[in-house]
């Protein structure tokens, strides 16, 4: 495993680089993606962090595993790459966004211009074995990306943390309520969905009323 993430997160994360944990998992890890298919590609499993610079984030979205189909996972949570058809969940994230802010269903689910605009889109873990769910599960990912809201929470104010399921919400307890903003709602897959936990939420225009209410530039969702 390549860890070439962003300086700027670099600079905030060396000391998790160091631990023993994460010399575990990138053991674990490269041993993976040399006997099995794995996703993401190499070179985007910190893709979260190459296109939201620690400095521009503003919001952040936390996912639990990467896609494990073919050609899906890109490395942001819910995204996937140009061309790809929209998994069930990112079909529900686009009719919110659609009736929510008014923006057409578009056509790539790819969600590089959101990350690019300071939306990190956080896996909880960051790879995956192919059609395997959940199969990088409790190798280590998990301390890291809790040691990244963690990070986040101490040295950033006014974030928005868009928290969606069971899974997200149980990460509140890692952000400072008092200098963050937490937005909480069912998870857009079908079943949460269809039970009326996703639909509604008004989460897209909410959290740029926040955003423009301490002086920063709205996300263009």
């Amino acid at each position: 495993m390549n860890v070439s993430i962003a300086p700027s997160w670099k600079e905030k994360l060396y000391t998790e680089f160091e631990k023993p944990y994460f010399t575990e998992l990138t053991n674990f890890v490269k041993q993976e993606y040399k006997e099995h298919t794995c996703y993401p590609a190499g070179s985007q499993i910190f893709s979260a962090f190459d296109f939201c610079s620690f400095p521009d984030l503003k919001v952040v979205i936390i996912g639990q595993d990467p896609y494990h189909g073919p050609n899906q996972a890109n490395g942001l949570c819910f995204s996937v790459k140009d061309g790809i058809p929209h998994p069930p969940s990112l079909i529900n994230i686009f009719k919110e966004q659609e009736k929510d802010v008014g923006k057409p269903y578009p056509k790539s689910g790819n969600l590089e211009s959101w990350a690019s605009q300071g939306v990190l889109l956080l896996n909880a873990t960051l790879t995956v074995r192919a059609h395997q769910a959940g199969s990088h599960q409790n190798k280590g990912w998990e301390t890291f990306t809790d040691a990244v809201i963690k990070t986040i929470s101490e040295e950033k104010r006014d974030v928005v943390f868009l928290l969606w399921g069971g899974f997200a919400k149980k990460k509140s307890k890692l952000i400072d309520a008092t200098k963050h903003h937490i937005l909480t709602s069912g998870h857009p897959s079908p079943l949460s969905a269809n039970r009326g936990y996703w639909f509604g939420n008004q989460h897209f225009s909410k959290c740029n009323e926040i955003l423009v209410s301490k002086g920063k530039e709205p996300i263009i969702w």
